[in-house]
């Protein structure tokens, strides 16, 4: 699948600020498209990683002088693209735009770093509620590249339905179901899904984590991110941002902003249980994505048969394409979870 181009014009999140020191460069991929990341005194700067004099990797050299420094022939690059040196060579490149490397739009904030690869978009990323709220604690969890396609995992984790089965005892349990009434909100340029519920889920993560359970809402904001937030009778529980950036066509880089109301626990404690009891429901996620997309590669294309507890239907994939859905409640849907 390529991409269409609202998900390729978008902002995208790919990669953690802590992990670009000062004085480095990143590589990282976006829609197919190699990035240079890097740090210098004077900020952040991003390029796509192509020389423009021989085609070498940028990604493979280091910031020299406040400049990304090609390790092939040492010519340098400011973040805006300029090139500001030519060693050995004694001319003046200040304005000679022949020589200039191709700049990438880069926003930071919140301990994440944004990129985006048109003009079209927005100053900055629009991000969901709670994102930066002071009364929340807040931490980052990242795994690296998946393979797998980001927007399928954008629908696995809008799917209730799988996570009785693939995270049986982590979640939710396939062998004993709680009912509940699904509700799905359009909103023109997103969707939600509502699970109304009278008791926590059965698995391990809930009976550890949750005090007690009304409701839990996942919205899908466009192109790649989907929150999650569990609520109680008076206030939030748990929220989780869970940022899908499309890497390449079969594979993803997967964020995951974790925030929790302040409270008698400390924020280090609860890192530590979300982590513990989450871990496996994320290798278990990883393979079925990763499992998931060899059959597709296999057979050259997604074969999907839409069944009745896909109730969300085809709008998430219209979302995806950059098309708008009728704002419209669904009626309650009753089912086993």
């Amino acid at each position: 699948m390529s991409f269409p181009e609202a998900v390729s014009s978008a902002w995208h999140m790919v990669a953690l600020s802590r992990d670009l020191k000062r004085d480095t460069v990143h590589k990282v991929t976006l829609c197919n498209t190699p990035i240079a990341l890097f740090r210098s005194a004077e900020g952040l700067g991003a390029l796509i990683d192509r020389c423009p004099h021989r085609n070498y990797p940028l990604s493979d050299g280091r910031v020299h002088q406040g400049a990304l420094e090609c390790p092939y022939h040492g010519w340098r690059f400011k973040p805006d693209g300029a090139c500001t040196a030519v060693p050995g060579c004694m001319v003046d490149t200040v304005g000679d735009k022949r020589l200039n490397a191709d700049p990438v739009r880069v926003w930071e904030g919140h301990g994440a770093i944004f990129a985006c690869l048109s003009h079209k978009a927005p100053v900055e990323p629009p991000l969901p509620p709670d994102f930066a709220n002071p009364a929340l604690d807040h931490f980052w969890w990242q795994q690296g590249t998946w393979k797998g396609r980001a927007f399928d995992a954008v629908e696995n984790v809008m799917d209730p339905f799988h996570t009785n089965h693939l995270h049986d005892g982590f979640i939710r349990r396939r062998d004993k179901r709680l009912p509940v009434n699904l509700i799905v909100n359009s909103y023109g340029d997103g969707i939600d899904m509502v699970i109304e519920q009278t008791e926590p889920d059965l698995g391990l993560m809930s009976r550890f984590l949750e005090q007690d359970r009304e409701r839990s809402i996942s919205r899908y904001y466009t192109p790649a991110t989907v929150q999650a937030r569990w609520e109680g009778e008076t206030k939030l529980t748990l929220c989780v941002t869970a940022i899908f950036t499309p890497a390449t066509d079969g594979t993803f880089t997967p964020f995951a902003r974790f925030s929790t109301p302040k409270g008698l626990a400390p924020a280090w404690l609860k890192q530590a249980a979300i982590r513990l009891f989450l871990a496996p429901v994320v290798r278990q996620d990883r393979q079925a994505l990763e499992r998931q997309h060899g059959v597709m590669t296999h057979f050259g294309h997604p074969q999907f048969t839409s069944g009745p507890g896909d109730i969300l239907g085809k709008r998430l994939h219209q979302l995806w394409r950059g098309e708008r859905i009728e704002v419209a409640q669904d009626a309650p849907v009753k089912a086993m979870l």
